[in-house]
């Protein structure tokens, strides 16, 4: 199995989530968009999943630069959460999200095995 070049992992996930929420862009009929949000919690499981498998294939050791599951991981949480927090407020008033960290290029550790 050949390993994917460093940057691929970064465009694969951004291309995922470009295309996870680009039906929300521009809906039709607003009546849909809590069917429509809860189908994109449904995919980001997915693509969750699909992160953590790809976490514990074989590493390339002499790369330099690793793929940062766990900060990919921490960011699809957040996105979850948010929409999860949009379907069931618990709160009248709006709030500031955290912004995601969109980088997940990690530079390896020399002596260590990356996560």
């Amino acid at each position: 199995m050949q390993i994917p070049r460093p940057g691929s992992w970064h465009t694969v996930c951004c291309a995922a989530v470009f295309l996870l929420l680009a039906p929300l862009a521009n809906p039709s009929d607003t009546t849909q968009e809590p069917a429509r949000l809860s189908g994109l919690i449904r995919q980001l499981n997915l693509v969750e999943r699909l992160a953590e498998d790809s976490a514990h294939l074989p590493r390339d050791s002499t790369s330099r630069y690793h793929f940062d599951y766990p900060r990919f991981r921490e960011d699809v949480q957040r996105m979850r959460q948010g929409i999860r927090d949009h379907l069931s407020p618990k709160r009248a008033q709006p709030r500031d999200p955290l912004p995601l960290s969109g980088d997940y290029r990690r530079e390896a550790e020399a002596g260590h095995e990356p996560e």
